[in-house]
């Protein structure tokens, strides 16, 4: 893994796609603003885009779905006394917003996970017309005169439809400038393979498929882009959470469920063999995915301005070699 490991150092910056953008290692996925689980107070988010700002941070990512767009509204609040040439921001399409007729005083969308009033409803548009109405709309939200690079949200069960709709007009977005880059963000790494090879999208954002516990996209995805030249992010790193601290507690899930004892007793060991290097878990976590030459920046969430820089600083510690070749060693990481 020597020659992984030279490939970058952790507070460079990488290109990210072909149009010219770059990014350093950590973004700020900002789902959280969203109300994702639950409410944000009005003293809590607005620190969270500065927090991140002084943090070093300069790459954002949201979409329509988190919060029916108070996501990119919160976003566009917090970026707006910032630089725009100064930061790198991205998008999804795939789920265009409606008002929504049956909204009742009191109905909200924590069914989707989103604790926000659900004044709009969500629409599966995949076509061209679907692409440019979400962009406009996002425009709006975000209130920024122009959007970096847009994803392809979700479309495990639209796959047609994205081929044959989202991607030629994105396509066409890109060719025009309206946009720098494009691809495709999945929680799967099969599809976002397939997309590699059948279109000339020039990044993917994988969750959870490249991680110190899944390492699928290693045999798929990580090669695909590799020969054509697609930038990697990968997002969900600590795996909904079992990585995120130091040791796993009891209760900790995997994949957005309980995570099984075995699983758990994997974490332990890497912990144990970690903890002579002065190294933790998340660290690990987040610098894993960053060794591959293809994988560009990794993604967190965040629900607070702690939280923010607390994550941001997950990559400052240098992680020797030795320790990687022990993981190794031990069949812990492929």
């Amino acid at each position: 893994m020597a020659t992984m490991d030279s490939v970058h150092t952790l507070d460079a910056a990488r290109p990210y796609g072909r149009g010219g953008l770059t990014v350093g290692p950590v973004g700020y996925g900002v789902a959280a603003l969203g109300n994702l689980y639950a409410a944000r107070d009005d003293s809590v988010w607005p620190q969270c885009v500065p927090a991140a700002w002084d943090a070093g941070i300069r790459y954002f990512d949201t979409a329509p779905h988190y919060g029916l767009g108070l996501s990119e509204e919160r976003l566009g609040i917090g970026l707006r006394e910032l630089p725009r040439d100064e930061y790198v921001l991205s998008t999804k399409v795939g789920r265009v917003l409606d008002p929504n007729p049956d909204y009742r005083d009191g109905d909200t969308d924590i069914e989707n996970l989103f604790a926000v009033p659900s004044t709009r409803r969500r629409r599966f548009d995949y076509s061209r017309d679907g692409v440019l109405r979400s962009v406009e709309d996002s425009l709006d939200r975000l209130g920024v005169d122009r959007i970096d690079v847009l994803f392809v949200h979700d479309p495990d069960d639209h796959e047609r439809e994205a081929l044959e709709g989202a991607f030629p007009a994105l396509d066409e977005l890109r060719s025009q400038g309206v946009i720098r880059s494009y691809g495709a963000g999945m929680n799967q790494s099969a599809m976002l393979s397939r997309f590699i090879r059948e279109t000339d999208l020039d990044i993917v954002m994988c969750a959870a498929r490249y991680t110190l516990l899944d390492q699928g996209a290693a045999l798929d995805l990580l090669p695909a882009a590799a020969e054509r030249g697609v930038s990697v992010a990968v997002a969900a790193v600590f795996n909904s959470g079992i990585l995120a601290t130091d040791r796993p507690p009891a209760d900790a899930r995997f994949d957005y469920a309980a995570a099984p004892d075995g699983l758990r007793a994997r974490v332990e060991r890497i912990a144990d063999i970690a903890a002579p290097y002065g190294v933790t878990v998340p660290q690990l976590a987040v610098q894993f995915p960053l060794r591959h030459p293809t994988v560009a920046t990794v993604v967190l969430g965040a629900e607070s301005a702690t939280q923010i820089t607390r994550n941001a600083a997950l990559g400052d510690v240098v992680v020797p070699p030795e320790l990687w070749q022990e993981l190794e060693e031990a069949a812990l990481i492929s």
